[in-house]
């Protein structure tokens, strides 16, 4: 089964939690993995904490100093900096589900990162 998740990212970087938006989609008794993917090459999909929001803060700080917008990059659309955030963090998760419960650690989340918004975007999840 193929889903799509229609999100949207209000600010040019951001971590959205869609944990519980992916949970509700897994059928009763299912026990296997079930593959997280964004098809934007200016976003990526990542499994963080959650309880301290300074985290995501940190993480896309980082990001932003790791990989600023520059006058440098060639590509003509400015956003080479998202494209290059998305390729370090990566555009998909695969996640182990037993018995419906997508098994996580006692702190994390599943994270769509957007590094080029504000958009209308996708995920999609393949279970």
């Amino acid at each position: 089964m193929l889903f799509k998740l229609q999100l949207e990212a209000t600010w040019r970087n951001q971590m959205i939690d869609i944990t519980q938006q992916i949970q509700d989609l897994i059928p009763e008794g299912f026990s296997w993995n079930v593959l997280v993917y964004t098809p934007h090459t200016t976003c990526a999909i990542t499994i963080n904490e959650w309880y301290d929001p300074d985290v995501a803060y940190d993480m896309l700080n980082f990001l932003e100093k790791l990989v600023p917008v520059s006058e440098e990059f060639r590509h003509f659309e400015g956003n080479s900096d998202a494209h290059i955030k998305s390729s370090l963090i990566w555009v998909s998760e695969n996640l182990i589900v037993e018995n419906r419960q997508i098994l996580l650690g006692r702190w994390q989340k599943i994270f769509f990162c957007e590094f080029d918004g504000p958009r209308q975007r996708q995920v999609w999840i393949r279970i």
